[in-house]
């Protein structure tokens, strides 16, 4: 793997030797699952000393991380290539179907990567993962269509997700439904989002005015301003600023 084992390994090198690492954990992964993922079997594989691993990952985590964002590339770059559409709620949903699909279809990889979260330890695809989640919410914010705020959307996405595809995974695969995601699919999302986007505050401060104007009349007969303790003078100014706020 190296052209002069005595020399110092180029950055070439280090590269090609991490993908084989990796290849061949993914290898182990897909054949024996992740309990077959040991830095010795790993460095087995992949014909390297078990120092190695170390030198190039750090520890055990660091290769898992390293695996996740090697195995998850694929996935990664389909969410990286979606092009933004007029609307935002709609990019959401798109985000949400290939992220239960990946799941779905790679269960081994899927469970790796999100079934031994814990704090202090969130893999870089993961954490990718998220970043464009909430460019999805952000851009569904400045559409005036997000009725909570970004991170409160963002976890609740990703709780109901990641939730819902480990507990499938859970199950058998002659067992495995995927039909209800759709209905927790639109659950979730109809409860962080508008169905319309928010009305201009100009706007909306305008038609209530309007509204109230027309409520208190224009002051001839018998007068709900005055009966209501105004003074006539008063009820003139406040139907004086209605007029003006209802344009």
């Amino acid at each position: 793997m190296r052209s002069d084992p005595g020399g110092p390994e180029t950055g070439v090198e280090r590269h090609d030797q991490q993908q084989a690492i990796l290849k061949a954990a993914a290898d182990l992964l897909t054949e024996h699952g992740p309990a077959g993922i040991s830095t010795r079997a790993v460095a087995a594989a992949a014909g390297v000393q078990t120092p190695a691993l170390y030198r190039l990952f750090g520890d055990k985590d660091g290769l898992l991380d390293a695996l996740g964002s090697y195995v998850f590339e694929s996935y990664l770059a389909e969410k990286r290539g979606l092009e933004p559409s007029a609307d935002a709620i709609e990019d959401i949903r798109r985000g949400w179907n290939i992220h239960v699909e990946f799941g779905l279809r790679n269960p081994t990889f899927y469970a790796l990567m999100y079934g031994n979260l814990r704090p202090g330890r969130r893999p870089a695809a993961a954490q990718e993962n998220g970043e464009i989640l909430r460019r999805l919410l952000e851009r569904a914010r400045e559409q005036g269509r997000l009725r909570v705020p970004v991170e409160t959307a963002a976890r609740a996405i990703e709780a109901s997700t990641t939730g819902a595809v480990l507990l499938l995974l859970a199950q058998p695969e002659s067992e495995r439904d995927p039909a209800p995601l759709t209905g927790l699919r639109d659950t979730v999302i109809d409860s962080i989002v508008s169905t319309e986007p928010a009305a201009d505050a100009g706007t909306v401060i305008a038609d209530r005015a309007l509204a109230l104007l027309a409520a208190v009349g224009d002051g001839g007969g018998a007068d709900p301003v005055v009966d209501a303790g105004f003074r006539p003078t008063e009820a003139a100014l406040l139907r004086e600023w209605l007029s003006i706020l209802s344009r």
